[in-house]
C-alpha cells in the first residue's frame, strides 16, 4: 500500500483533488490530499515558499507516512521537489504534473518568461497572484461548469511564495521522479526538465489534456497514479518501466 500526498498548484486547496481521491482510496492506498498555508481553508496564514515546504514534511511526519507518492501540481512542484528532498527513505516516488522544478538558490517567477508580470500582479495586489479571469481556462479541456467551479473555490496566490528561492537538500536527479505532461497546455519541456529526463531515476508520462487534470480527466489520472505506485520500488531502483 502506497500513501498519496496530493498538492495542487496555484489559487487551488486540497478541494482540487475531490475526483481523484475515491480512486485511489478504492484501490487501498492511503491518500491526504494536503492545503497549503494562505490557501483555501488556510486562507490568512502567512507563507513563504519555505513555509510551503515545511507542510508537507510536516504533514509526512505528523501522519507517520511511508511509501509516500508525492504529487505536485504546476506550481506545487517547487515545494513538493524540496520536501522530497527531506523525506528521505519515507518517499516512493515524486510526480511532478505539468510543472517548473526547483532550482537551488533561485525563485521560480525569475525564470518564468512571464515572471515580470506575475511580481507586478504580486505588488498591485498586496502581496497575492490574484487567481486569472475564465480566458486563462480556455483550451485546457475544461467544461465551462469546470471552469466555474475552478474559479469560484480559488484563493489569491501568496506572493512570497513564488519570489523565495528554492532550497534543495538533494540534487533533484537522484530522486525517483516521475514527470507528467499535459500536452494540451502546449510548452514545450524546459530544459532542466529535459536534462532531468535524460537520468536513470527520471520518466516521463502524457496525457492528452490540459493543465488541470484533476478536473478534466480525474478518471485518467487517477490511473496513472495508480500505475507508479505500483511500479515505485521497481523504478526507485533505477530500472526502466
Amino acid at each position: 500500500m502506497a500513501h498519496f500526498v496530493l498538492v495542487a498548484g496555484a489559487w487551488l486547496g486540497s478541494w482540487a483533488w475531490d475526483e481523484v481521491v475515491p480512486e485511489l482510496r478504492a484501490a487501498g492506498h492511503g491518500v491526504q490530499p494536503l492545503t497549503l498555508s494562505g490557501l483555501a481553508e488556510k486562507r490568512g496564514v502567512p507563507a513563504r515558499q519555505r513555509t510551503h515546504v515545511e507542510d508537507i514534511v510536516s504533514e509526512v511526519a505528523r501522519l507517520g507516512l511511508r511509501d509516500v507518492v508525492l504529487v505536485g501540481h504546476s506550481y506545487a512542484g517547487l515545494p513538493a521537489g524540496q520536501a522530497a528532498g527531506r523525506i528521505g527513505d519515507r518517499l516512493a516516488r515524486l510526480v511532478l504534473i505539468d510543472s517548473p522544478v526547483p532550482v537551488d538558490g533561485e525563485s521560480c517567477v525569475r525564470r518564468w518568461p512571464d515572471g515580470e508580470a506575475v511580481e507586478a500582479a504580486i505588488s498591485r495586489n498586496g502581496g497575492f497572484w490574484p487567481p486569472p479571469d475564465r480566458v486563462f481556462y480556455a483550451g485546457q479541456g475544461l467544461t465551462e461548469e469546470q471552469i466555474t467551479r475552478i474559479m469560484d473555490a480559488s484563493t489569491p496566490h501568496p506572493g512570497d511564495t513564488l519570489t523565495e528561492p528554492a532550497v534543495l537538500p538533494r540534487p533533484l536527479a537522484e530522486i525517483p521522479t516521475t514527470y507528467v505532461r499535459c500536452l494540451l497546455a502546449g510548452a514545450a519541456l524546459g530544459a532542466d526538465v529535459a536534462d532531468l529526463l535524460t537520468g536513470v531515476r527520471w520518466r516521463s508520462a502524457g496525457m492528452e489534456t490540459g493543465h488541470w487534470p484533476m478536473f478534466s480527466r480525474p478518471h485518467e489520472l487517477a490511473g496513472l497514479l495508480l500505475g507508479e505506485a505500483a511500479g515505485g520500488d521497481r523504478r526507485a531502483a533505477g530500472i526502466s518501466p
